[in-house]
């Protein structure tokens, strides 16, 4: 319990730091939202002033990152200044997209980099450790927005498999044929971000693997005369999962970040896209709601992260 609590804190103190680094980078920023109401002819000293006043934007930076701050509190993320919806509700309603394309990512990131890596440690210098070196350093240097665009270009305009952008098609689906329909959708960008992610993991992996049948504990299983599978079960997986789920929890920001790109690729209403449109539009409330959220997240990650090492781990300490 005391362990969990400290973790709990530990996220509640890295939320307020990056709370405080994020209002003062968004509020460093060299335009605003309003700028371009400045250069409106149309536009009004007085009307603008009347806008900053009902967004706060009139009262000192002090004062508006403790109200912000406040509002979070209470899960009040504020209005935004686009489209005037609550952010909340704006976040929440692409939040599941993402989460789900994450997750599925990672799962299979994972699944095929365990079972790549050790294959290709245990085959050591043979043809498929070769082919899967090849892979995973292919993987490794492949951009995700260039193989976005060359699955577009293959498996949607030229063999036409799957849809080119978006998450529904045009005629409306009901009940399960709708989640069938938004899955369809799915497979390219999921598939571009659990491609793109096997490469150091692949790499990570056998590098481990090889230490581990290097080891002298392994050689003595050997003598042993234990199976390939005992050797798997017992001596292998226990030494390679700990530092491969902390790898994982590490990763976790880069997979989100890797969702504005992909989502904004393929059309795909999710916070990505959310992100990367707010930014184009200086939408502060929902570039910060972002930002929030997606810390949240990761933190909580790395938390899960390190709770499942604990329980892998006997030994570890516990505060």
């Amino acid at each position: 319990m005391s362990t969990l609590l400290k973790q709990i804190s530990y996220i509640l103190f890295m939320l307020l730091l990056i709370s405080i680094i994020s209002f003062l980078a968004i509020h460093a920023a060299p335009s605003s939202f309003f700028g371009a109401g400045e250069l409106n002819p149309n536009m009004t000293k007085e009307a603008i002033a009347n806008l900053k006043a009902i967004y706060g934007l009139d009262k000192s930076l002090s004062m508006q990152y403790i109200d912000w701050v406040k509002n979070i509190a209470t899960l009040n993320f504020g209005i935004s200044f686009v489209s005037g919806q609550d952010v909340g509700e704006e976040i929440l309603k692409r939040l599941p997209v993402t989460l789900f394309m994450n997750l599925t990512a990672l799962v299979a990131v994972f699944i095929l980099s365990l079972w790549l890596g050790i294959k290709a440690a245990l085959s050591y210098e043979k043809k498929s450790d070769y082919v899967i070196r090849q892979i995973a350093l292919f993987s490794f240097s492949m951009p995700s927005f260039y193989l976005a665009l060359l699955f577009i270009i293959f498996f949607a305009l030229n063999l036409e498999w799957f849809p080119i952008a978006g998450l529904h098609s045009i005629e409306p689906k009901l009940g399960l044929f709708n989640y069938l329909d938004m899955g369809w959708h799915l497979v390219m960008p999921i598939s571009v971000m659990i491609f793109v992610g096997l490469g150091s993991m692949i790499i990570y992996i056998r590098s481990l693997t090889l230490e581990i049948l290097k080891s002298d504990y392994y050689y003595f299983a050997l003598s042993r005369g234990l199976t390939k599978k005992e050797l798997l079960k017992f001596y292998i997986l226990p030494n390679l999962l700990p530092p491969i789920i902390t790898l994982l929890g590490l990763s976790l920001p880069g997979l989100i970040g890797g969702s504005v790109i992909l989502e904004s690729i393929f059309g795909i209403e999710g916070m990505g896209q959310l992100f990367f449109m707010s930014a184009l539009a200086r939408d502060y409330p929902i570039i910060m709601g972002t930002l929030m959220i997606t810390a949240f997240l990761t933190l909580l990650g790395n938390m899960i992260a390190d709770l499942i090492l604990m329980r892998l781990n006997p030994y570890m300490k516990r505060g």
